[in-house]
């Protein structure tokens, strides 16, 4: 399970960027979307050609409903960075764990400790802390922020999609799939709401190329291959570190501000995470010494 939280822990900080890169790009959401995405697919098939393993149309079926959240998630979460500020989109975000957390507990039967319950909580209040505290009207909306709310639920629904689908696709498959669907269905979006497909800038080809590569490929890869090694739950409550990651990156290359109280946040979010982190191996190596003992005679 270790291997699979570290991958998680990777993961999430690679999203972080994804929000900040998007306000930097000159480009309208939807765009944005379908250029990341497609790229995102051709990378994987050059990925799994290069491993032997074809790419069946199996795929596009299974993998369509997370694609079709996934899709429908970065149009919604890509427009509304645009229209509110970084920090109110992505605490919006930090609600996911809430919705995921009841899911699974009653659709995947996971079972979440009290301890590791009141950890999560207080990574969420941490979350907060840091984005609360930095808030600045002057670049909110209430649009972009009910935007955001329709994010969270599409981003929920990735998540559950892809833990739902381990049984039938690979997490590399799964990857592929739905970078198609949100590339793919994207592209259609944009022209109904007037985005136009138009050839970046240099420098917006630029942020493209690291978004596909780091929040795309690293990112989205690392997350659906930990999902199949650890709880959906953990998985969840893991993406609380997008609005730590996002804000550090916003206000190291858009000059957003932070204050003490936001790094005081982070410090307790982090902290909070490391707290499950160590409580999850914990249980896992309990659970392999129960096994490995013999049995009373």
């Amino acid at each position: 399970m270790v291997p699979g939280l570290l991958g998680a822990a990777l993961a999430v900080t690679a999203w972080g960027s994804a929000s900040v890169l998007a306000k930097a790009i000159d480009l309208g959401g939807l765009v944005i979307a379908v250029y990341r995405f497609l790229s995102f697919f051709v990378l994987m098939l050059a990925w799994m050609r290069l491993r032997r393993a074809p790419f069946r149309l199996a795929v596009l079926r299974y993998s369509a409903l997370g694609g079709i959240a996934l899709a429908l998630d970065v149009a919604l979460f890509f427009s509304a960075v645009k229209e509110t500020s970084v920090m109110n989109a992505t605490l919006i975000g930090a609600l996911q764990p809430v919705v995921v957390g009841v899911i699974a507990a009653r659709f995947f039967g996971e079972r979440v400790r009290p301890r590791d319950a009141v950890w999560a909580l207080v990574a969420l209040v941490g979350v907060v802390a840091v984005i609360v505290s930095g808030s600045d009207s002057q670049v909110s909306s209430l649009r972009g922020d009910l935007l955001s709310v329709g994010a969270l639920f599409c981003w929920s629904g990735y998540f559950i999609a892809s833990k739902h689908s381990k049984a039938r696709l690979t997490s590399t498959e799964f990857t592929a799939g739905t970078a198609f669907w949100a590339g793919a269905l994207n592209l259609p979006m944009a022209f109904v709401v007037g985005q136009e497909l138009v050839v970046p800038t240099a420098t917006d080809v630029v942020y493209l190329v690291v978004m596909t590569g780091v929040a795309g490929v690293l990112g989205h890869s690392l997350m659906n291959w930990a999902l199949v090694q650890i709880p959906l739950w953990v998985g969840s409550t893991f993406t609380l570190l997008i609005p730590v990651a996002a804000s550090a990156m916003a206000w190291l290359l858009l000059g957003e501000p932070l204050i003490g109280i936001q790094i005081v946040g982070a410090l307790v979010v982090l902290c909070s995470l490391a707290a499950i982190v160590v409580g999850q191996a914990r249980a896992q190596r309990g659970a392999a010494d129960a096994v490995s003992q013999p049995a009373p005679s």
